[in-house]
């Protein structure tokens, strides 16, 4: 048999981490499988011609939110050329309504429900050897409505599931070192399965090594929460300290308020950017919280997150989400401005997506919560929060993801957040001039961005050009000054002096030394304010000296990303 497991992902750089571990777990077993991936903005006709071309008698499809509705197209062209393959769909998407897609969708002829690596095996031998598919435990299988649960894994029984890095080049790489989660938040799949199942250190150190050894960019662990067992969250980071190899980058999803000092301690001793954060706080409203079963203490939380912060070599990623039971549009402002004073790296603004097979699902439906008939599932508008209110918030969510995790702005929206009552209101009064201007649905490029700042609030904003300008060239060696930007052309020479004053600028720069005076000043930037601009990115205060600034492209910082900048 000629057996195809085909991903469509939401984008080039992601890759699907489900089939290349049962990929590698069905190649322990004696079978052949070929991986296909694809990305949602592919032409159907394009996938359809690929598959095709490899002329499997097998497939099985991997199935969430993003692309369910592209898989369901492309499978239904796929049986059309292709009439006697079998098809198969598993994954999240399908799991918890296994047999409503098998009776919506003639072309399919099963679905695997959970963990895929066995089933997915058993299903494979089941046809090559003439078996009854549907008495495999974890199926659904056309004409027979039992649905059986399979066992848990094992979690030591997935082989590596990485066989050539090259492959994975320019692409996120995922990695999985447990499965379950110990909690219970309404909303997440992932506190259907209980069960915390690791694998075994010694396993994990070696494939982290792999990892290490290949300089892979950046590995994302997809464990739910990170950080459940101390020991071993202490005990890997520590590896990855001692076997850094300056450039692998670590992500990890975690559960801040229960990270002890020690740890905090611990994250204080590794390099700048080899560990990125992303801890999900998604409501400081306590009557919320409880709705969604979650356990989340916020104090602790802005403690840890606070601590982590003061040694800058943390990357830090909060999440919220909008339309949680009992949450207005007045209580999201408030947990948006209390996660914000945190001043992680980045705030994701999402929005509750109601999940098939979640506890959400059931409070939806008790609570009135309206949302999405089609996938993503996304809120529409709950008792507490009407669609209005959410497209306000959609206004918003889309001025952060600009303004604030861009990093492009970050001096530019220090400086804004004086002249507002509080964070939320200042991305809340961008939000309206972009839907008054009909600013939305139009490709800007980074410098229509800040120009667009430039007339929202330039004539109350005095420094708001010369910071502007700062942040642009703290991540761009602009060549062509931008129109914003204060007129230098009398301060030519004394910025070329800088330059030509040998003694000074090599020292300033010691790791350009093989390269002449004429190649640095091309290769940094050096500009004048008329403010004190490092201590007000610092401190926030205005102090009215005049100084002069160099840009210095060569050391970048690995957190934020920002050229090193020396006062000269």
């Amino acid at each position: 048999m000629r057996n195809l497991i085909v991903a469509i992902n939401a984008k080039y750089i992601h890759s699907n981490l489900a089939i290349y571990s049962i990929r590698a777990y069905c190649k322990k077993c004696g079978i052949n499988l070929d991986i296909a991936e694809f990305t949602i903005n592919q032409k159907t006709d394009s996938m359809l011609k690929e598959i095709y071309k490899k002329k499997p008698d097998f497939i099985g499809f991997s199935c969430y939110i993003w692309n369910i509705e592209f898989v369901l197209k492309l499978a239904g062209e796929v049986k059309r050329v292709l009439p006697d393959v079998t098809i198969w769909l598993g994954g999240p998407e399908v799991s918890y309504d296994a047999v409503n897609v098998i009776a919506d969708n003639d072309f399919v002829d099963g679905v695997m429900i959970g963990e895929g690596e066995i089933t997915f095996s058993r299903v494979i031998k089941a046809y090559e050897n003439g078996d009854d598919v549907s008495q495999i435990p974890g199926v659904a299988v056309r004409g027979s409505i039992k649905v059986h649960q399979a066992e848990y894994m094992n979690m030591d029984d997935i082989p590596f599931p990485y066989e050539n890095f090259k492959d994975m080049e320019h692409r996120i790489i995922y990695y999985e070192s447990s499965r379950g989660c110990p909690y219970s938040c309404s909303y997440c799949l992932s506190s259907v399965d209980k069960r915390v199942r690791f694998r075994s250190m010694e396993l994990v150190k070696k494939e982290l090594k792999v990892f290490i050894d290949a300089n892979v960019p950046q590995v994302k662990f997809v464990d739910r929460t990170f950080n459940c067992d101390r020991k071993r969250t202490k005990e890997i980071w520590e590896f990855i300290r001692d076997n850094d190899n300056g450039i692998t980058n670590f992500h990890f999803e975690i559960s801040a308020d229960i990270i002890t000092d020690e740890e905090i301690e611990l994250l204080h001793s590794l390099r700048p950017g080899l560990v990125q954060l992303e801890i999900g706080v998604q409501t400081t409203n306590e009557k919320t919280v409880q709705a969604i079963r979650r356990k989340m203490d916020f104090e602790k939380l802005s403690y840890v997150v606070n601590r982590i912060h003061e040694t800058g070599n943390v990357h830090q990623h909060l999440d919220l989400i909008a339309g949680l039971p009992y949450e207005d549009y007045a209580s999201f402002r408030n947990s948006f401005n209390d996660v914000y004073a945190l001043k992680p790296e980045q705030l994701q603004l999402g929005f509750l997506k109601v999940l098939k097979g979640s506890y959400m699902q059931e409070q939806a439906y008790e609570n009135d919560i309206v949302y999405s008939s089609y996938p993503p599932y996304e809120v529409l508008s709950t008792p507490w929060l009407p669609y209005s209110d959410v497209l306000r918030l959609k206004g918003v969510e889309e001025m952060v993801e600009v303004y604030y995790n861009s990093g492009q702005f970050v001096t530019t929206v220090k400086y804004m957040e004086k002249f507002f009552d509080t964070p939320f209101d200042m991305f809340e009064y961008m939000a309206e001039y972009y839907e008054e201007n009909g600013l939305y649905d139009c490709g800007h490029s980074r410098i229509a961005r800040y120009n667009i700042l430039i007339d929202a609030l330039g004539d109350r904003m005095e420094l708001l050009p010369e910071i502007m300008t700062y942040d642009l060239y703290l991540r761009e060696n602009m060549k062509t000054r931008p129109s914003f930007a204060v007129n230098l052309e009398e301060e030519y020479n004394r910025i070329s002096a800088i330059y030509t004053d040998e003694q000074n600028i090599r020292e300033l720069l010691p790791e350009y030394e093989e390269y002449t005076t004429k190649q640095m000043q091309r290769m940094t930037h050096v500009d004048r304010f008329s403010f004190d601009i490092l201590e007000f990115a610092r401190s926030g205060k205005i102090n009215r000296q005049e100084t002069y600034l160099l840009f210095d492209y060569k050391k970048v910082n690995p957190v934020d990303k920002a050229a090193r900048v020396i006062k000269v």
